[in-house]
């Protein structure tokens, strides 16, 4: 193992994911991934504690790299350290949870689309329509985090390089720090041959591109609108 790095006083610091050497960064982000599909396909169940030298195990590595990637995940919001007891998974949204967070979307993503399609640079125009084409070989499909892994990474990319391209640093900061995807999957990883979600992009591409914010800023607020009620009826149908 590596030695800790050091301050400028001397004093020992945790290494940052960027400096790690290549070799143990990739040692951390397949470990991340693994706990992460352990989180999303509920093999380490909502609310339960996690054990960091059971994992170790599991993993066969030794506790540093669990400690690194639930460190990530506490920051993508799957898990959360508590004082004395350590990490816990969070709990599944609740319908109330989940008609909160598409609120907090609302007020967030249509203003942060309808800023782009005025701010955006041309790479980042071609950066968003990049996205929207490549989730179209990555069809979401129903089962293990494997399966819709790829589609749920750019789903929530498509709408994190949105807000980026919105060319408001702090409203970009909070789209991001939702991680919505994450739970939502986490929460229904059910989608269905017919999922319109492609062909709402799709809506919200063409508006951006065509620098028409009001048609951006409701293509947007009608797909996060269509979106939850997917959600919803899927969970009265399980």
């Amino acid at each position: 193992m590596p030695p800790h790095d050091t301050s400028a006083s001397g004093a020992p610091r945790e290494l940052k994911g960027q400096d790690l050497p290549p070799a143990r960064q990739a040692l951390s982000d397949s470990v991340y991934e693994d706990i992460k599909a352990m989180v999303m396909d509920h093999e380490i169940t909502p609310g339960a504690r996690v054990s960091i030298e059971a994992l170790a195990r599991v993993l066969k590595v030794s506790p540093t790299p669990i400690r690194e990637a639930l460190a990530r995940l506490e920051s993508d919001g799957l898990v959360v350290k508590r004082t004395r007891s350590g990490y816990r998974t969070t709990e599944l949204l609740t319908r109330q949870g989940l008609e909160e967070l598409f609120e907090m979307r609302q007020l967030l993503e249509p203003r942060a689309a309808a800023l782009a399609a005025v701010n955006a640079s041309e790479a980042q125009l071609d950066d968003i329509e990049r996205i929207a084409e490549e989730m179209q070989s990555h069809p979401g499909t129903a089962g293990r985090y494997a399966a819709y892994r790829d589609f749920a990474a750019l789903d929530q990319r498509f709408h994190d390089v949105i807000a980026q391209a919105s060319h408001r640093p702090l409203l970009a900061d909070a789209v991001e720090r939702l991680h919505s995807h994450l739970h939502i999957f986490r929460l229904s990883s059910v989608l269905g041959a017919d999922d319109p979600t492609l062909a709402e992009h799709q809506r919200v591409v063409h508006a951006i591109l065509r620098r028409s914010p009001d048609r951006a800023a409701e293509a947007m607020a009608e797909h996060l609108s269509r979106s939850l009620q997917r959600q919803l009826s899927r969970g009265e149908e399980s």
